[in-house]
């Protein structure tokens, strides 16, 4: 069988029916672009082109051999045409599985910058609970998850921190007076509070954060994301534990309360899950190394 670089002359040859033009297109020379057509013609018993003064035509066995070619060379050319524009970013799709939390907290606006910088490149975000994402991720789905803590991953899984944060007890303008000082958690454990459900890290997290203190953590109100403690808190559900970021505009309008808890809430961590035994493309790639960069850059290379 012929070697590739005689049919990807044949192909230049053909298409522009003179051996000066594609030894041009080709970066080479016409004594050697001859040299391997009168070599393919060779190896495959059969003249595949005429030549003439005004240049060449292809014979009636070339025309056949053309056809399939073409298709052939068009089809490589369109393949490098793509991976270049995937190594530029000007095209690809990145896939995360994220939790609210980690989304509103960190995920946004990295997304927003990533976005502006490489519009061409689409994002199909899927929102879980952490074990979820992690589940998702473990499965071949998404390109890698971006989650809070607390996490438990496969050894194939890895972990790499992103970003701090602290949540704190919230409550409504009702609870004013356990906002004017220090409480202890047994203090609180007749009123109501409002939590995720079972099979959520903040679920674990706030039953082990009881259990530690030896009280039982039985919420009244179960909600299916993040974004519903808050207003439920405003309008005097029940107490609550949010992200101390995300609280910041509510509490400074006055419509909800910290209450301080004599019990130090333990630090969360937001992190980025890779499957280290699956590849991922060029642009989620990219996206993953300037998450963590600018996670080094923002911690101080505090975990």
């Amino acid at each position: 069988m012929a070697n590739y670089d005689y049919y990807k002359i044949f192909y230049y040859v053909a298409q522009y029916r003179s051996f000066t033009k594609a030894a041009e297109i080709l970066g080479n020379n016409q004594p050697n672009i001859t040299r391997c057509m009168n070599n393919l013609e060779n190896e495959l018993n059969c003249k595949l082109f005429v030549r003439s003064n005004r240049g060449v035509t292809l014979t009636p066995e070339g025309r056949k051999l053309y056809e399939h070619v073409a298709v052939a060379c068009e089809q490589i050319q369109a393949g490098e045409q793509e991976l270049r524009k995937n190594s530029g970013l000007e095209s690809g799709l990145i896939t995360i599985g994220t939790s609210e939390t980690a989304l509103r907290l960190l995920l946004l606006d990295k997304l927003e910058a990533f976005h502006e910088k490489y519009p061409q490149v689409r994002l199909r975000i899927s929102n879980h609970s952490s074990p979820q994402a992690i589940s998702v991720l473990e499965s071949g789905l998404v390109d890698f998850a971006v989650v809070t803590s607390p996490v438990t991953a496969q050894k194939s899984l890895r972990k790499i921190p992103l970003y701090t944060f602290r949540e704190i007890l919230i409550g409504g303008l009702k609870y004013a007076e356990l906002a004017s000082g220090l409480r202890s958690l047994g203090d609180l454990a007749d009123l109501p509070f409002i939590s995720l459900g079972n099979g959520t890290s903040s679920k674990a997290l706030y039953i082990q954060y009881f259990l530690d203190n030896n009280l039982p953590f039985r919420p009244d109100i179960e909600v299916a994301t993040t974004d519903q403690v808050l207003p439920m808190v405003a309008h005097n559900l029940g107490l609550g534990f949010y992200p101390e970021d995300l609280a910041a505009e509510a509490l400074t309008r006055g419509e909800i309360l910290r209450i301080p808890l004599r019990e130090p809430l333990p630090a969360r961590q937001v992190y980025l899950i890779q499957d280290t035994a699956r590849p991922v493309s060029i642009a989620a790639g990219k996206l993953m190394d300037s998450l963590l960069s600018d996670s080094a850059s923002k911690n101080g290379g505090r975990s």
